[in-house]
């Protein structure tokens, strides 16, 4: 290691994992901080003056960086040049975001002010015919499917505008819709309505939609796309299909609702789920056992690899294993729990691979930081997302702290594990989830503790069914059996706990509260840590 290495570890006390995870922190910052500076999705963060004075700063801190971290320089000072360093990352998350919410978008700008405009014949505001594709699996919910339309172009005459935006429409039940269909779509098109306290148009505007339509007319239309979105739609619709066609082996080796409930563990499909099963999941905080997560990613890794080991060697076994990943990332819908939880995988299967330790701290980190470069405004308005995130941390930081509190607990079927794990989770999920769904379960604890140990075993019989259904259809049911059983009692148990009228309380916090409660679990959480290292005040 050179000397002037040596002296910059020696003189910031910082080893490099920990600048690093310092740079990828001050880069999700900058972008926190943005999002709050920018409330109203899609206007530019401010003006030019701000937007030159952040550029002014960023170039000052370079300048800094430049002056105090140069080799040999009299001037030496690694903590000023790391602090303008960080600085840098700051600035340039903000910019990020900025780049992402100055974007033109001719469609949402059209719903304006198309409000203002009525058809003098009708009477009613102006329809527009758009051309495009299908961008996403329509969820088929009730008498109504939805799905995200990618306009390529907006007819109203006598305007034609080139748009390349998505837009979600609401239609019938039937026809059903495919990914990738190419349409042609006519109706009005507006600007997507808040209620209550959900903010519904940042909740859509993460995903890169600003308007809506409602139920318009639909016709078969014939689009000359590039040929990279040719491919990824030929791609996709393959991946959709072999998806589909294990849907409906589990639905023909399982009787439903268990089908749906295997359907949701699985793949994360949850439009065929009964609503009353969706409710006494809410009712008992289980619902995250109904979206894929790292928990999910983990398993199918295990399978893959498990698998590809019996024919090849571990090195090409470990590429086949990124691939079923990334493979089992599409099957899902690629939602930013999964995309996270692909990606923490990928990560430990490398570190594994390369012979190195895995930090989990700088893997969440770089994990978060990443998934934010793509996409800036899921770190504010993607609850999945935080939700994930905050369960995360709360496996690696307050696990560890509490497990010694509960040595006598007995490890039989892991439940010690189990227990310190669920409460690690909930203890950083639950102020978010009393800020977003103002509900207190008082049964979560026990039926999570009762049914997180047998998943791992009904994902894998649900998977084994879905698969021998798909080759041999008596050999799916017969394992479909086994998967029924197991899953009826995991619903049984679920509804058990939801049952009674005290099973969750309407409670809520405001942002300011949450900010507080987080700020005393993480002091709380330092005593413990300060106390479980000897040390005291």
């Amino acid at each position: 290691m050179a000397e002037h290495d040596i002296q910059i570890r020696e003189r910031t006390k910082l080893h490099r994992s920990q600048i690093f995870f310092y740079i990828l922190l001050s880069f999700i910052l900058g972008v926190f901080a943005a999002s709050f500076l920018q409330p109203k999705i899609g206007q530019s963060l401010a003006d030019s003056t701000i937007r030159n004075a952040v550029l002014i700063a960023a170039a000052i801190c370079a300048l800094l960086i430049a002056v105090f971290y140069r080799r040999g320089s009299r001037l030496l000072n690694p903590r000023l040049a790391l602090a303008a360093f960080l600085t840098l990352f700051f600035l340039a998350g903000i910019l990020r975001f900025n780049t992402v919410n100055s974007r033109q978008h001719n469609l949402q700008k059209f719903a304006e002010a198309q409000e203002q405009v009525v058809d003098p014949q009708s009477k009613h505001p102006i329809k527009v015919t758009l051309y495009g594709y299908i961008t996403s699996e329509p969820e088929i919910s009730g008498n109504k499917q939805q799905f995200s339309f990618y306009a390529k172009q907006l007819s109203a005459p006598p305007y034609f505008i080139n748009t390349d935006e998505r837009v979600l429409i609401t239609a019938g039940s039937y026809p059903r819709y495919q990914y990738g269909d190419h349409l042609k779509i006519y109706g009005q098109i507006k600007k997507p309505e808040n209620f209550n306290d959900f903010d519904y148009r940042a909740y859509l505007a993460k995903d890169g939609v600003f308007t809506v339509m409602f139920y318009p007319e639909i016709k078969s239309a014939s689009l000359k796309l590039p040929l990279y979105e040719k491919t990824k739609i030929t791609l996709f619709r393959k991946i959709f299909a072999v998806k589909n066609a294990f849907e409906r082996s589990i639905q023909r080796s399982v009787a439903e609702p268990n089908a749906a409930f295997i359907g949701g563990i699985l793949l994360g499909s949850r439009s065929q789920i009964p609503q009353d099963i969706k409710d006494a999941f809410a009712r008992t905080s289980t619902s995250h056992i109904l979206a894929i997560s790292g928990y999910n990613i983990t398993m199918v890794a295990l399978i893959i690899s498990a698998f590809f080991l019996l024919f090849f060697r571990r090195p090409m076994a470990f590429w086949f294993s990124l691939a079923g990943v990334a493979v089992f990332t599409i099957l899902t819908g690629a939602q930013a729990s999964v995309v996270r939880a692909a990606i923490m995988g990928a990560l430990v299967l490398t570190a594994r691979r390369e012979g190195r330790l895995n930090d989990p701290r700088n893997a969440i980190a770089l994990a978060g930081a990443v998934m934010i470069l793509i996409n800036p405004t899921i770190l504010r308005h993607d609850i999945g997302f935080q939700l994930s995130f905050a369960a995360t941390l709360g496996l690696i930081y307050v696990a560890p702290i509490i497990e010694k509190y509960f040595t006598e607990l007995t490890n039989i079927f892991d439940f010690r594990q189990t227990f310190v794990m669920t409460v690690s989770a909930q203890i950083f999920v639950l102020p978010l989830l009393l800020y977003y769904f103002k509900n207190l379960s008082l049964t979560s604890l026990p039926a999570n503790l009762i049914i997180l140990p047998t998943i791992p075993l009904a994902m894998l019989l649900g998977f084994f069914s879905g698969l021998a259904g798909m080759a041999l259809p008596f050999l799916g049911q017969f394992v479909g059996y086994f998967a029924w059983f197991l899953t009826t009692v995991e619903l049984g148990i679920v509804r058990m706990f939801a049952a009674p009228s005290w099973a969750s309380i309407s409670i809520g916090l405001s942002w300011y509260e949450v900010v507080a409660v987080y700020a005393f679990i993480v002091w709380a959480l330092l005593k413990l840590s300060a106390r479980k290292n000897g040390k005291t005040d």
